[in-house]
């Protein structure tokens, strides 16, 4: 019996030893702890507290939790069920071999909003690079303030790249598609579709975390207007692998305020559809579909729409606006069908290409180019209505009192 009950004591503590061994496997290293769990061998995950689970267009969520004292809290924000595009075309000289790659990156996996909020002493770096104007990186930024350890979401995003040429890029071309990335290229190249997308540092990262020296944190998230709707989550990060489970809020909205999914924003139409009306007005008096008026008033007014999304939303509208204007101008008899169906062959062309260089141009460049283009032509319609270039060109003048005529005698027609 003394021999048995010897055995007893042994038998136990090696099922101590088997059950400590797996305990200690099932939450190794690199393991993500839910909030309040202690993953061994790292530390305990920090917890999670959201004031509301609900918003209005926008608010301010209060967040709270427990952090491992000592160590930074970061917060990864992000929309969960909106996604929207995001392209970058490569075109700069690469410094080892000072050729142009022509790469085009692109991914439909974007979310429609992505932010990091990292402590508030952090705020003087984030400062700094806002004064490398265009320049910034998103990369080096992260790094910066040590919130690469919190970028995970759109690194998981599938991201497709195409080798292009001079002249495949010049007609819009995306070109060949590559073979797919490894991990690490992607998680790079997301980096750079981040800062394509949302352009802006605030868009991507704010300082307002508050952590005491006990480990405790508290921060206000501000989500703006006219974000996408639906639900959000929110995670609290010290450490690459050791984060909080996620706390979910929803961002609600209501008509005349509707979201538009492409744009990856919300907006209220009532505004657009007031200044739709005065532009096509003045549009359709000046022979045109009030498309050049538009977009740059788009784009001034409503900086949230990606100029894609302008230049392609305003193509379609400027029918109605045309279809009008075609039908009017058609019962006055003052279209040149000829002439028109000449034009018209060459605008074909041009809407082929049009669209797909779009996609591989910046927005500074995408105004600049806008920009002169209306700059040039404002100069040469002033320059035509001046009284010397008035009085030289005598067809002209023939011109515009036959438009006068026709104009009376239709007047003349209706009463």
């Amino acid at each position: 019996m003394k021999k048995k009950t010897g055995v007893l004591p042994w038998l136990f503590s090696a099922m101590v030893v088997i059950f400590g061994v797996h305990v200690a496997t099932a939450a190794e290293p690199g393991a993500t702890a839910g909030a309040g769990q202690v993953v061994a061998g790292t530390m305990t995950a920090p917890t999670i507290i959201i004031d509301k689970t609900e918003i209005n267009n926008g608010g301010v969520i209060k967040v709270s939790g427990q952090a491992p004292a000592g160590k930074p809290v970061f917060l990864e924000v992000w929309a969960v069920e909106h996604m929207v595009r995001a392209n970058r075309f490569d075109s700069d000289i690469d410094k080892d071999s000072g050729k142009r790659p022509y790469i085009f990156y692109s991914t439909s996996e974007m979310p429609a909003y992505y932010k990091t909020f990292v402590p508030k002493e952090l705020q003087p770096k984030i400062d700094a690079a806002k004064k490398e104007g265009k320049k910034w990186s998103y990369s080096a930024l992260l790094k910066d303030l040590g919130a690469d350890i919190a970028y995970s979401i759109p690194a998981k995003a599938k991201v497709e790249h195409y080798q292009s040429t001079l002249m495949a890029s010049v007609i819009g071309s995306r070109g060949d598609l590559l073979p797919a990335m490894d991990e690490k290229e992607t998680r790079k190249r997301s980096m750079q579709l981040v800062k394509a997308r949302f352009q802006s540092i605030d868009k991507v990262v704010a300082a307002a975390v508050d952590v005491k020296p006990d480990g405790s944190y508290t921060a206000d998230i501000k989500i703006s207007d006219g974000l996408a709707p639906g639900k959000y989550k929110i995670v609290a990060v010290v450490d690459k692998k050791v984060k909080s489970e996620a706390a979910t809020f929803e961002n609600k909205i209501s008509f005349p305020t509707m979201y538009l999914s492409n744009a990856g924003t919300s907006m209220n139409l009532i505004y657009p559809f007031v200044l739709s009306l005065a532009v096509s007005i003045f549009g359709v008096l000046m022979g045109a579909g009030g498309g050049f008026i538009m977009n740059p008033l788009l784009l001034a007014l409503f900086p949230v729409l990606p100029h894609t999304i302008v230049a392609g939303t305003v193509t379609p509208t400027v029918l109605f606006s045309q279809g009008s204007g075609i039908f009017n101008y058609s019962k006055i008899k003052f279209i040149s069908w000829k002439l028109g169906s000449g034009i018209g062959c060459a605008m074909l062309l041009g809407a082929f290409i049009g669209p797909k260089l779009t996609e591989m141009i910046t927005l500074d460049q995408f105004k600049f180019a806008f920009g002169w283009i209306l700059l040039i032509l404002a100069a040469l319609m002033l320059w035509q209505t001046t009284p010397g270039y008035m009085a030289k060109n005598k067809k002209e003048q023939s011109i515009l009192k036959e438009f006068k005529k026709r104009a009376e005698e239709t007047a003349k027609g209706k009463n």
